[in-house]
């Protein structure tokens, strides 16, 4: 909320408004205007992750029909106690305004969005230059002790400017979150933070484990292996419960009591190899897919998992606002941007106990179709 409301006061800034963009977009320079989408951007920022599950993204897939916890965070808004909490403020605030710029048009494809209501919903969600990540890299880089997620958030703050993206024909110009070619290091630097938490916080092969052991508990311990759809069920389950369940699970020896051994006593499944790119083998199958099978039959099923996660690159393109007042794409001035890899990172998972006869068997029985080199066996965690 503190993030995004900096964020606001800057592009509304009467100093900072582009020429040409209060044409286009009226919104940005009525001053009567602002007051009300100030507090309603403040608001949806603070509700923006209340439809989280417990730890987060990890158990996500539990979810039913598909859905996503962004749902949930709609239904929390406009729920009867959130509804008379709205009718409290001053300003009589809109719920549907403020799911709007909670979620983005991306979460909320049904909401009818104005061009203003788009970019105060890119302040929040945007991909390259929203709140939220800038939040979440800097609140996760200080609580897991690591300075990846780092970076100059204030002086890219500083820089953002709604500016007239032109479309890629050339014929039409549409507003748009962007920012001043002087912030363009801070924005750099973001991407790279976020790159390198993913391949080194968020995908952490340990981290990872435990998200299956999470979801296996979960799957058993639910009823029905599933969350609870309603505001009163998700409200009442906490990491709190959850960790509770499993305490109790593991002392009765009831559902999911052996993933919450694996958890609470750090029994987790070791990663015997990550696979940095994904390489097809006859018929379309990954080496991934076929050292798993293998392993499977000679292991057994139950002792082997895999994990597959997708590092998006940093080529998030946004407008740029050169000092001569040419608006560039991101991608053309940067020399860092274009060059952030996308990747895939794959690993195999087996029990602790077999894991130096499970590495030893893959290596033979897939030395004909690509070198697989032991990732420090003796200091695996």
């Amino acid at each position: 909320m503190e993030l995004a409301t900096r964020a606001f006061d800057e592009i509304v800034a009467e100093q900072h408004i582009v020429s040409g963009v209060s044409e286009r977009l009226p919104e940005i320079a009525d001053r009567g205007y602002h007051s009300y989408w100030r507090q309603i951007l403040r608001l949806a920022a603070l509700c923006h992750d209340i439809g989280h599950l417990p730890f987060s993204h990890a158990a996500e897939s539990l979810l039913p029909d598909g859905k996503k916890h962004e749902f949930l965070t709609k239904l929390l808004i406009e729920s009867d106690e959130m509804m008379a909490l709205w009718k409290g403020f001053q300003i009589n605030p809109r719920p549907e305004d403020i799911v709007k710029l909670a979620l983005g048009p991306k979460e909320y494809p049904e909401g009818k969005f104005s061009d203003w209501e788009v970019i105060l919903s890119e302040i929040i969600t945007g991909d390259a230059l929203g709140t939220d990540r800038m939040d979440y890299l800097l609140r996760d880089a200080y609580h897991t002790g690591v300075t990846y997620g780092r970076f100059d958030h204030l002086r890219l703050l500083q820089g953002l400017r709604v500016v007239l993206k032109p479309s890629e024909d050339g014929s039409e110009v549409s507003p748009s979150l962007g920012i001043e070619e002087g912030a363009l290091a801070g924005a750099e630097s973001l991407l790279v933070a976020r790159q390198f938490m993913y391949t080194q916080v968020y995908h952490h092969h340990v981290r990872l484990a435990y998200n299956l052991h999470l979801e296996d508990f979960l799957r058993e311990w639910l009823p029905g292996g599933k969350f609870e759809m309603t505001a009163e069920g998700h409200l009442a389950l906490t990491d709190n419960e959850v960790l509770a369940g499993m305490a109790k699970s593991l002392r009765e020896g009831g559902p999911g009591s052996g993933a919450a051994d694996r958890i609470l006593n750090r029994k987790h499944f070791k990663r015997i190899h990550r696979f940095s790119h994904v390489e097809q083998a006859a018929g379309g199958v990954t080496l991934l897919e076929a050292a798993e099978a293998k392993l499977k039959e000679k292991f057994g099923a139950a002792n082997v998992r895999s994990n597959r996660k997708e590092v998006k690159g940093g080529r998030s393109e946004f407008p740029v606002l050169r000092g001569n007042g040419e608006i560039t794409s991101s991608l053309k001035i940067s020399k860092i941007l274009p060059n952030l890899p996308s990747e895939v990172l794959e690993d195999l998972l087996v029990e602790p106990s077999i894991r130096d006869s499970a590495l030893a068997f893959l290596q033979e029985s897939l030395k004909d179709r690509a070198p697989i080199t032991p990732l420090f066996p003796s200091f695996q965690s």
